[in-house]
């Protein structure tokens, strides 16, 4: 995240503001760590604050990326949403172990576009040759993009809407390996 944080600020010439609730990106003293460049660092006083200090980043010093790590509440979601509909670049960690977890978490899914039960005509469930009651994505997902790092050396990228689309219809989604080990593999 650092690193990511740097190059966007540094060498891409963006405004980035990285809302840090542990101080693990910025660094905890009063001079922010060397390694995130020219990107702004807001600490979070308190852990359930940091939905406000996300909201009072983009409020106050109108960045064109923001980065928050460890996003766990419904309200840093309703948070990442507001701060993605606004035009801003949104990158952020949430914990599940897959695509699929995130999409099961209730106070999670909002981030991958969240997901509500449908009911299909009799017509439309044959057509579709399932039930009538079937899960869909209720929105456009607050990440366009999604990468599971499934181990240090070997992450998945997703699509994020075309791949909750295909989870929810039962299908295996098709995404980008990424492993150091070998070259980038399409599944």
């Amino acid at each position: 995240m650092r690193e990511i944080a740097r190059v966007l600020a540094d060498e891409f010439q963006k405004r980035v503001v990285i809302v840090d609730t542990s101080n693990e990106i910025g660094g905890d003293g009063d001079i922010p760590h060397a390694a995130i460049g020219g990107a702004r660092r807001m600490q979070v006083p308190e852990p359930s604050m940091q939905h406000r200090v996300m909201i009072e980043a983009v409020e106050n010093h109108m960045p064109e990326v923001v980065i928050v790590d460890e996003i766990g509440t419904e309200a840093e979601a309703q948070a990442c949403r507001s701060i993605a509909e606004r035009g801003v670049m949104l990158i952020g960690t949430a914990h599940g172990e897959r695509l699929a977890n995130i999409i099961k978490n209730p106070v999670l899914s909002d981030l991958v576009g969240g997901v509500e039960t449908v009911t299909l005509g009799d017509e439309e469930a044959r057509a579709r040759r399932t039930q009538k009651s079937i899960l869909e994505r209720k929105a456009p997902p607050t990440f366009p993009f999604l990468i599971e790092m499934r181990e240090r050396h070997y992450w998945v990228t997703h699509r994020t809407e075309r791949s909750v689309d295909m989870l929810l219809h039962g299908k295996k989604p098709l995404v980008e390996v990424i492993s150091t080990n070998m070259p980038v593999q399409f599944c």
